[in-house]
């Protein structure tokens, strides 16, 4: 759980002071490697005075008299500054600094050790405390810190009595409220000075992060990302069971058709019976029905356009409340790099170098939790880029280059991807070198090494213990950096590319989804189900004809930009009924690891879709080459495939020589002709009789225990004929079949009902639904039942 979702009613006083300092910490970070660049900023300034203030404020409160003192000496300097007293030094920023990550240390630690810890770093507190007192008072001597035989104490621990300031050097505070032990240390007020007001204590529901605290107006609340992973599922499901509603609104149009139908009979039946002078009482009834009929097809018309309406507030409404709970769960990129500039320019002073570092797209939305997990490629990437990537001053002026190195990083939205680069203007990188060690390390023999080309060369870079480097360092040189960059980035789903130019930098390209709760996904059909490929995960689709497969011993390929890609049929690796593929031109996938790519043959490309993310049940344990699961909009139910996982079966099937041939023509003519039935039944012994006497006769039968499991399977699969009976949960026989007749793709298969009711009333009603055959369960007991499937589809023996 991150910091954001932390239940804040458990945390002490002093959680609540590590929090307040964390977060002004980062503002103090940012700005104070602001005013390096910029120098004497007046906006910077202003906000590190805030800054300090807060922090000696939070640090009162809980009375922590060494964080006051850090925190009043600081603020002495920012005003000193503001007020020109001072010029603000590259030195003065690192001891600034340094007080900063003191100020961070003190944050976290806990309750228990605390005394312990002051004590320890009492010597230090006290230097870090002087130093900065010294450079914010430049014309005072200071004395160093001295030894206190008798220190005022607050508890068991010492307190260091912070330095006496100059006056008019700060803005004087209030005293804090004395205590049993404690005397207050803050000199008399200067008449002269007006105060800032004294903190308020920390909120705990306020969102104390940089970005929040820059922003107006925005109010923000805490929430468990569980919680938020039940609204995200719950906002999923609303906008499925909208699109629900137009099959009842196609259902009433249907109602409303055979209603003019029946006001042409009426008509019709009115104009026979004027021919045979009808009595007055035949007369009245006519007109009764025509009354009658003009009202039910009034009240027909004013449902539908009630209907209709509602059916589009009610999808608008529950896209608009999918997408703002989608939002809700992203934050903007600016949060997940606050400690990459300090970062950076502490690792460029210890090596030596000088490097500008440019963050674009600050505002860019992205998932909280891909936010939390990209820290640690990111810092992998950024430290190489200055330890490898940057030269040194003197040597970028040799190449006619600028002393300062540029390192640059970038998050867009960008085809449904979030798309995040970083780049140098740096060295670039040595393929040649690569290629040495390539051979070096024995990954692939001398021959084949120098026929990599450039891709395949960087690809050895994110390669456990792959490193250029000979001289091992504190930075860099073990080989592990890249290595861990590219687990993190596909534990998130995501790709990770480099491309480099001798002499010019290097540039590293990384593609994530946008959000883990939802995925842009390329769906497939494979044996008639659907499945859902990550977009992030997939190198090319492609389709092929089948004259450009090729055999080498005993496997296919296919060739695509000069590259020779092996064929692996979908049905095989996911262990599927094979399907009929008789079309000229093959679906194909182009999957791949580091070393080697497969060429997915799938049925058929379903197009691109966003799925809203349903993890697997943990009770099934990691399910083979599936990572999750989602619903369609029409409740279809679709497997997320894990490419990570099938990938490693690739891998091993083709090792284990088990590969077979994608289907021919003799196989397609077989499967085309299979006739295929769904038999719909709450009622396992009546599913199971049916099940077992259209086995026996030869056909394939699949069964559904319900009107809306039957749905899925008929618009997921290919039936030759459904069987069903009426009264079911969920969605009754009747209810299903006009969901069948109102499909374009399903209105010609064909239905029989078998139900106990025998009434007239209840055949007529199957029948106008659109049933072929209307049967009843006494029809087991002789061949009506069997001979009515045999009148829809014929007998296998006749195919």
């Amino acid at each position: 759980m991150s910091k954001n979702e932390l239940d804040l009613s458990h945390l002490s006083m002093l959680d609540l002071f590590g929090m307040e300092v964390e977060t002004q910490a980062a503002l103090l970070n940012e700005n104070l490697l602001g005013l390096e660049n910029h120098t004497q900023s007046g906006k910077e300034l202003e906000a590190l005075m805030r800054g300090a203030h807060s922090i000696k404020g939070a640090a009162r409160i809980v009375q922590l008299d060494e964080a006051v003192q850090i925190a009043h000496v600081m603020e002495d300097y920012f005003v000193a500054a503001r007020e020109g007293q001072i010029t603000v030094s590259d030195d003065h920023i690192d001891i600034l600094l340094s007080g900063v990550d003191l100020l961070l240390s003190m944050g976290k630690v806990k309750e228990p050790e605390l005394t312990g810890w002051m004590q320890k770093h009492q010597p230090e507190i006290g230097l870090i405390a002087s130093k900065i007192q010294a450079i914010a008072s430049p014309g005072t001597v200071q004395d160093q810190p001295r030894a206190n035989p008798e220190p005022q104490t607050l508890g068991d621990r010492p307190a260091i009595p912070p330095p006496t300031p100059e006056p008019g050097s700060h803005h004087p505070e209030p005293p804090p409220t004395p205590a049993a032990n404690l005397t207050p240390v803050e000199p008399p007020p200067d008449p002269n000075l007006v105060p800032f007001p004294e903190p308020e204590p920390p909120q705990p529901i306020r969102d104390q992060s940089p970005s929040s605290s820059s922003s107006s107006g925005d109010r923000v609340v805490r929430l468990s990302a569980d919680n938020l992973n039940r609204l995200m599922g719950l906002a999923g499901e609303s906008l499925i069971e909208a699109n629900w509603l137009q099959p009842f609104a196609d259902s009433l149009l249907k109602l409303k058709k055979h209603q003019t139908q029946l006001s042409k009979t009426l008509e019709k039946l009115e104009s026979s019976l004027s021919e045979y002078h009808p009595n007055q009482t035949t007369k009245n009834h006519l007109e009764t029905a025509r009354i009658q009929e003009k009202e039910c097809l009034k009240i027909l018309n004013n449902r539908i356009n009630e209907l209709e309406l509602f059916a589009r507030r009610f999808s608008n409404l529950s896209d608009r409340l999918y997408r703002e709970v989608i939002d809700s769960h992203m934050r903007p990129f600016s949060e997940g790099v606050t400690g990459f500039p300090r970062m950076m320019r502490d690792l460029a002073k210890q090596l030596g170098k000088s490097v500008k570092f440019e963050i674009m797209g600050k505002a860019t939305k992205v998932d909280r939790d891909i936010l939390e997990k990209l820290e640690a490629p990111l810092t992998q990437i950024l430290r190489n880029a200055i330890a490898h990537g940057i030269e040194s001053p003197s040597e970028r002026i040799e190449k006619g280059k600028t002393p300062e190195g540029t390192v640059r990083i970038e998050a867009v939205h960008r085809g449904g991807m979030l798309l995040i680069t970083i780049s140098d203007d740096g060295r670039g990188i040595n393929l040649a070198a690569v290629r040495q060690q390539v051979i070096a390390n024995q990954l692939v023999n001398p021959e084949f090494a120098h026929q990599l080309t450039e891709a395949e060369l960087m690809e050895f870079l994110f390669l456990p213990s792959f490193s250029t480097v000979t001289e091992v360092t504190e930075i860099s040189g073990r080989g592990v950096g890249l290595d861990i960059a590219k687990g993190m980035m596909q534990e998130v789903g995501g790709l990770l590319r480099a491309q480099s130019e001798l002499g010019k930098g290097t540039r590293f390209h990384l593609q994530l989804p946008l959000t883990l709760s939802v995925i842009r996904t390329l769906l497939v059909e494979i044996s008639s189900e659907p499945y859902g490929f990550p977009l992030t995960r997939i190198d090319r689709i492609v389709q092929i004809h089948r004259g450009d497969i090729f055999v080498v011993e005993n496997r296919q390929y296919f060739t695509l930009n000069g590259q020779n890609i092996s064929l692996v049929s979908a049905h095989q690796v996911l262990e599927l009924e094979q399907s009929a593929l008789n079309d000229e031109l093959l679906s194909v996938i182009v999957l791949s690891d580091r070393m080697n790519y497969y060429g997915l043959v799938v049925d058929r490309f379903l197009g691109e879709r966003d799925l809203v993310v349903r993890p697997l049940d943990p009770r099934l344990g990691k399910v083979r080459d599936i990572s999750a699961a989602a619903l369609m909009e029409d409740g279809t139910l679709v497997l997320i495939i894990d490419v990570e996982d099938l990938v490693r079966s690739l891998d091993l099937l083709v090792s284990s020589g088990r590969l077979s041939q994608i289907t021919q023509d003799a196989q397609v003519k077989e499967s085309k002709h299979h006739q295929k039935i769904l038999v719909v039944d709450d009622s396992i012994t009546v599913r199971e009789m049916e099940r077992k006497l259209l086995q026996n006769k030869g056909y394939k039968v699949d069964v559904a225990v319900n009107g809306a499991d039957a749905w899925n399977a008929a618009i997921t699969g290919e039936y030759d004929l459904i069987i069903t009976d009426v009264d079911m949960p969920r969605m009754n026989g009747i209810e299903l079949v006009n969901h069948l007749k109102s499909h374009a793709k399903l209105k010609s298969t064909p239905v029989i009902i078998v139900s106990y009711k025998d009434r007239e009333e209840d055949r007529l009603l199957g029948l106008e639904a659109g049933a072929n055959y209307y049967l009843t369960k006494s029809s087991f007991h002789d061949d009506t039942f069997l001979n009515a499937v045999i009148d829809m589809i014929g007998t296998p023996d006749e195919i």
